[in-house]
């Protein structure tokens, strides 16, 4: 069946005159900003493997990717299986699922490596269209670890004005280099990083989130600073999203986040997202909520094989729906929509 791509705009107007508009963004909205940088294939250009084993660089050849977190599946699932099938292959295994958790370390490193220097290097006009996108929506869930997002609601001088709440706050005994978050916080919430991010760091017994303003240091000099003294941010990129609903499940702040989802209702635009396997736990909690129209960013031909799969992973969400609903007093179906994600603009 032939998809019809609604424009940008016209999705925004039909959604606003029904009620709340939210967001969740995916990896494509990083690169509609900076494709050069974020894409798995600029990433894997410039991971640094010299801690690995000498097979690990050689497995996203063997399974023809440069997806992290593909690999990081298949090593954890190929370890599983070597234990099976040659049980005394002890040592080999375990390479297997070290490599697994390295290559996390080995990804956090390579964002934070190639990602813009400071958020001057990207120019106003674009962080002008970014916020102008950004002004439609209530509330946005983000599954990117980088910090383009937050750049963009940090630049006051340039309109539209943006409500930036993410839940953090100085903590209680003063100013500090940071900023925490606590749950109280979350109530006016209205980021939320559900698979954590570069500026966020677990301390145990707080979530810290590293600011420009509160140290006059670069936000990725802090990062890099943090990498070289065995310091790593907030970050899921398990290989599963069973492994990832369990890593978010662990953080007081992400699993607060992914909760709030099946509580908002209106409608939900989704841009730049795969609709991957590894990421159903948070599309679940779009099939297990109230919102009832999902807009989908499409990116090229609709008939394009990556985009097919989206679509056919769309109407699954609306059958699931629909069979939660059997036998419901008030049932809420699902209406999914698409749109020409170019129709957007988000960085201009």
């Amino acid at each position: 069946m032939p998809v019809e791509l609604m424009d940008f705009n016209q999705a925004i107007r039909r959604a606003s005159a029904s009620g709340h508009v939210h967001a969740l963004l995916g990896n494509g909205f990083s690169r509609a900003c900076r494709d050069g940088i974020f894409s798995y294939g600029a990433l894997f250009d410039r991971a640094d493997f010299a801690g690995l084993s000498p097979y690990c660089r050689a497995s996203f050849e063997a399974l023809g990717t440069t997806d992290f977190e593909a690999v990081i599946k298949a090593l954890k699932h190929a370890s599983i299986l070597l234990s099976t099938y040659e049980p005394e292959a002890t040592d080999l295994a375990a390479m297997m699922r070290d490599d697994a958790e390295r290559l996390r370390e080995v990804l956090v490193k390579a964002i934070a490596g190639s990602h813009p220097s400071w958020p001057g290097e990207i120019e106003p006009a674009a962080y002008a269209a970014c916020k102008t996108f950004l002004s439609n929506f209530e509330r946005v869930y983000t599954l990117n670890y980088d910090l383009l997002l937050y750049w963009a609601f940090m630049q006051d001088a340039i309109d539209p004005p943006l409500e930036c709440d993410d839940g953090f706050r100085y903590p209680d005994d003063g100013p500090q280099e940071y900023v925490t978050w606590e749950v109280e916080n979350s109530f006016d919430q209205k980021i939320y990083y559900l698979h954590g991010a570069l500026h966020l760091f677990d301390a145990g017994s707080e979530l810290q989130k590293y600011t420009w303003r509160n140290t006059g240091v670069r936000l990725t000099d802090q990062v890099r600073d943090a990498l070289a003294h065995s310091k790593y941010p907030l970050f899921v990129s398990e290989g599963t999203s069973a492994e990832k609903l369990e890593r978010i499940k662990h953080s007081g702040y992400l699993h607060r986040g992914l909760a709030s989802m099946p509580k908002i209702s209106g409608s939900l635009f989704v841009y730049g997202l795969s609709f991957a396997d590894n990421d159903d736990h948070v599309l679940r909690m779009i099939e297990v909520g109230k919102i009832s129209n999902l807009y989908v960013s499409i990116f090229g031909e609709p008939s394009d094989a990556h985009n097919a799969a989206i679509v056919r992973r769309t109407q699954k969400l609306v059958d699931a729906r629909r069979a939660r609903n059997v036998g419901r007093r008030r049932p809420q179906d699902l209406d999914v929509r698409f749109f020409d994600a170019t129709s957007a603009k988000v960085w201009g």
